[in-house]
Formats: C-alpha cells, structure tokens, sequence
C-alpha cells in the first residue's frame, strides 16, 4: 500500500507537493493487515506504527517507485493509494535559495515518474492485483477510466475532490473494474472505505 503526497524537492529547506494527508492509504494498510495480510506501507505521510504493518519511509516519487519495485516480490495486491505529484522541478539547488540573494525566482518542472505506468511495463508486477486511486474534479468516470486503461491496472478507485477529501476522515468514490464493473463507494470514514476496497479484491485476487 502506498500512501501521501510525494515530495519533490526545490532545494533542501523546500519541496513541491499536494493536500494528500495519507489518511486513506494508512485506512487501506490497516484493514488488511486486521484481516491477517503482511502489508508493507510506503509513505511519505507520518506513520505512528500498526500490527502487522511494516513501514517504509519515503518523500520523492522516484524514491517511491524504488521502494514499491523491492516489495513486488511475493506480493499478490498492491494498492496505489499515495498522490504522487505529476511534476518536479526539473534541477534542484544543492544549497538553500537565499531570499537575500534572490531578486525572483522561476521553477522550471518536467513531468514526474509516473509509478503505476511504470510498474505496468515491470515484468515483477505480473501477477500483482493493482489498484490505483484517481482524484478528479471533473469528468471522473471518462478520466478514471482511461487511467485504468492506460496504466494497465486491475481497479481504479476515483473520487471527486470538490467533496473536500483532502485531510478529512471521511471520503467517497467510485471503483471501476477492467471487466467492466463498477461499485458505488457512498461517503463513509476511511477505514469503512478501505473495508468495502477489500472486500471488493478479495475474490478477484490471483
């Protein structure tokens, strides 16, 4: 499981990131592992400890994929929670940007690592059930379901950002199937949410 917002760093004091407060891939990790799965959670997010939970610590999304890439092995779920920023600064300065010293400044940023497109070109994440999230704020059902084409994954679950799902405990979505199913996630707490994900790739797992 995957879980928070990537940062990609400007300069060492300084990162681009997201809202993402990593609540609903920590919901994720401990309902499965409650249920008796080895879960690995890799996250940016903090992470206080869980039974059956092994965390690894993560900013970057090129640091994400590495780390998500050593864990496929043995693996029969992954679940892409984490909001992975979709671009990063494109050099980041050794030393810290002094506002003294700098009249303005311009970023320059090119597309990030797209993990979940990555992974679907991985030989070791053949036999692996995916599962990516998508956040939209419009035309989820069309976006979502190009993403599920595209990145070549098992499941997506989207939800609507203009709920206010960002830091909240709550959230709501829709969960879109390669065979064409969907399933309606109505607003719930997180860990509910997590719950019916689960109880959803449960069967359909290799």
């Amino acid at each position: 499981v995957t879980a928070g917002g990537t940062r990609e760093a400007i300069d060492p004091v300084r990162f681009i990131s997201n809202y993402s407060s990593g609540k609903m891939g920590l919901a994720v990790a401990e309902a499965a592992a409650d249920r008796g799965a080895g879960v690995v959670l890799v996250t940016t997010a903090p992470f206080v400890g869980h039974p059956g939970v092994a965390a690894r610590q993560v900013e970057s999304a090129a640091e994400m994929l590495a780390a998500v890439r050593e864990e496929l092995d043995g693996a029969h779920l992954l679940v892409m929670v984490a909001a992975v920023a979709d671009f990063r600064p494109a050099r980041a300065a050794t030393g810290k940007i002094r506002r003294e010293e700098t009249k303005s400044l311009e970023l320059k940023l090119e597309k990030n690592v797209d993990i979940l497109a990555e992974l679907g070109r991985d030989g070791r994440a053949e036999g692996v059930f995916r599962v990516g999230f998508a956040a939209e704020d419009a035309d989820l059902e069309q976006h979502a379901t190009e993403k599920l084409a595209r990145k070549k994954l098992d499941a997506i679950v989207a939800n609507d950002i203009r709920g206010g799902v960002f830091g909240s405990d709550e959230n709501a979505g829709v969960m879109f199937f390669r065979t064409g199913e969907r399933l309606e996630l109505p607003r719930s707490s997180k860990r509910q949410m997590a719950e019916r994900i689960l109880d959803a790739v449960r069967e359909r797992l290799p």
